[in-house]
């Protein structure tokens, strides 16, 4: 069992090792010429390495290795699929292979935790209770939960800070449940992948000088999705199928209003584009920190919302819920599925709360 001072000392482990491996590891990725080149789609003007979530995966390895919680359940089967889940993202950072290998990486994954019996075994909703799921629903809904999460934060990965701040505050969000719920391994697992990324944003928030590449970003969505399985979905209050949902709204809805947008304007699904909300947000002439921090603030009340959500009683859960709706119309707005990119909620804000002096700079 662990105590305080052992999960403070697995934390600055991550958190310190992550930060120095930083400077060799860049020095490889110069090498192995894994660099991320600007183009039409990209943000960044200058070529910078793109292999710094090696550097989060073996920070979060030494941390988790302190802790050596081996014993646990499904762990073995956790380790092996992030191994292979890292060295797709290599791979993809030094050979942008095609997107078909690259979700095999992604599959093979989340197989082997099917197999090790790291399932989402029953789903809670409102008004129908405990939804038991039988072997293939519970095996489709695992596989496209891992997957789908995997993509979600390798989407939003479009800003220096962005992916590992995102994922900080959603996995700060889970730590504080686990924590009182007493999840062991969602605590670990948790704690040093917060430390790692805090470790990493030293050298990837804006201006960065390294980038995660796939490696981080795969590796992070890949492990979000799996304790928001051990811990989240364990779970059997009213909304526990909604909570997990809640916590990873931003990278969850910028992926499906990505979707949706895409379908609507006739575009192939899986063709990138630069109208993320990230983009848009940029295109609206605020600057690049300024963006990064308003996702974050997004993501921080998503976050929170989906905490107070698990232990808020039927009715203010129905407050909650509509606080979450008028925020994903918000979130729909700025990536324009709303009013064919009019705004009128976001108009209507502007005219309220901005002087009118300024309404010109928005």
């Amino acid at each position: 069992m662990y105590t305080i001072i052992d999960l403070i000392i697995a934390f600055l482990i991550s958190l310190i090792s992550t930060l120095l491996l930083v400077y060799p590891i860049k020095k490889l990725a110069v090498k192995w010429n894994i660099i991320d080149l600007p183009n039409y789609r990209k943000v960044h003007k200058n070529p910078t390495p793109r292999l710094g979530g090696l550097a989060i995966f073996l920070g979060t390895c030494l941390g988790v290795l302190y802790l050596w919680p081996t014993s646990f359940e499904h762990f073995p089967a956790i380790v092996l699929g992030a191994i292979i889940i890292v060295a797709t993202g290599m791979i993809d950072d030094k050979y942008a292979i095609k997107p078909i290998y690259k979700l095999v990486g992604q599959v093979i994954p989340a197989v082997l935790l099917i197999l090790s019996g790291l399932i989402i075994e029953r789903i809670t909703l409102p008004f129908f209770g405990v939804v038991e799921l039988a072997g293939p629903f519970s095996v489709i809904i695992t596989l496209l939960w891992i997957v789908g999460i995997t993509n979600a934060i390798n989407l939003i990965d479009g800003l220096d800070g962005l992916a590992s701040g995102v994922s900080t505050i959603a996995l700060i969000s889970i730590l504080t449940m686990a924590i009182m719920d007493q999840e062991v391994l969602v605590i670990y697992l948790a704690l040093t992948l917060i430390g790692s990324n805090l470790g990493f944003l030293f050298h990837n928030f804006h201006p960065a000088k390294i980038y995660m590449g796939d490696t981080g970003s795969l590796f992070l969505g890949y492990m979000i999705a799996v304790i928001s399985i051990l811990g989240l979905f364990k779970n059997v209050t009213l909304f526990s199928f909604i909570i997990p949902v809640i916590i990873l709204a931003v990278p969850i809805f910028d992926t499906i209003f990505a979707m949706i947008r895409r379908f609507l304007n006739g575009e192939k699904i899986m063709n990138p584009d630069k109208k993320h909300i990230h983009h848009q947000l940029l295109a609206a002439g605020y600057s690049h920190r300024t963006t990064v921090l308003i996702i974050y603030g997004f993501a921080a009340l998503f976050g929170a919302l989906g905490f107070i959500f698990s232990n808020a009683s039927l009715g203010h859960s129905l407050i909650i819920a509509f606080i979450i709706w008028f925020l994903l119309h918000i979130f729909a707005e700025l990536v324009g599925l709303v009013g064919r990119g009019q705004r009128p909620v976001l108009r209507l804000m502007k005219k309220i709360f901005v002087p009118a002096k300024n309404k010109d700079q928005i």
